[in-house]
């Protein structure tokens, strides 16, 4: 059997992908704690050579990177030598964005012999194929599904965000470094349709283009349902097999109680 870790940040996915494991060892970056999972070891980015063959020497294999992290304050003073020595790579890859760093952490975990597995290698469930999955959306719906992931795309190209609004084909907000729920709130307090009673608007979600799909797939739960509905959209739209639902069934009910369509949407906008 191959030993898995998981390299967990906060929130329910690392929970989520644990379930679908035989005893997988939980390793947690110091400061992001996942929800409702225990922690086996804490580690930190300045011991992550010790770390690494830590790993290696409780018999891992294969490692999945789940949950939510920000780039974590490194203290010089607790730099072991060898993990010293990756700091230029480290930083250069830092400055040049997010999906560099997360290409350059894959590689070293990569370059220290472990098979790296993504949440859709290990938990399909939790990436939905092609569908719409709850309610109907309407051809307008469609239009500015259309229009949202065209924006997506370009920003994701310029490694900025993963969501966009889009109603009656003008573009509402778009999701930056404050994240998914600040842009929806800010859609439901200040956000107008030129027509009051034309379509009522789509938050779309993809990963960005090129992006390994092993690690930082977006992710949606109840709540983005919940923040959807409070700024008046008609529903939700996302790359089919692109997205990660943490709780299907949860959501898949939210939306039916909300009047809200949850649509997992192929590269050809089909569902």
């Amino acid at each position: 059997m191959t030993r898995t870790a998981i390299i967990a940040g906060a929130g329910a996915l690392p929970a989520a992908v644990a379930a679908e494991l035989d005893q997988p060892l939980v390793c947690a970056l110091d400061g992001f704690q996942p929800a409702g999972l225990a922690v086996d070891q804490v580690f930190r980015v300045e011991r992550l050579v010790p770390f690494l063959r830590g790993l290696a020497d409780a018999g891992v294999e294969r490692v999945i990177f789940a949950g939510a992290v920000q780039r974590p304050r490194l203290d010089p003073a607790l730099f072991d030598p060898a993990t010293a020595q990756m700091v230029p790579r480290l930083l250069a890859a830092m400055q040049a964005g997010d999906d560099a760093t997360l290409r350059e952490v894959l590689a070293i975990f990569a370059e220290a012999g472990f098979e790296i597995a993504g949440v859709a290698d290990v938990a399909p469930g939790l990436v939905p194929g092609a569908g719409v999955l709850a309610g109907a959306p309407t051809e307008g719906d469609a239009r500015d599904a259309d229009r949202a992931a065209a924006i997506v795309a370009a920003l994701g190209a310029v490694d900025v965000g993963q969501g966009a609004v889009v109603a009656q084909g003008l573009c509402l907000a778009v999701e930056a470094l404050p994240g998914t729920d600040a842009m929806l709130d800010w859609v439901a307090q200040t956000a107008r349709r030129p027509d009051p009673k034309g379509a009522r608007g789509v938050f779309y979600k993809a990963p960005k283009p090129g992006q390994d799909r092993r690690i930082d797939l977006p992710t949606l739960g109840v709540e983005t349902l919940r923040r959807a509905h409070a700024a008046g959209l008609a529903g939700i739209a996302f790359e089919a097999g692109g997205v990660i639902l943490l709780d299907r069934a949860a959501m898949l009910a939210e939306a039916e109680r909300l009047g809200l369509f949850l649509w997992a949407r192929d590269a050809a906008g089909q569902a």
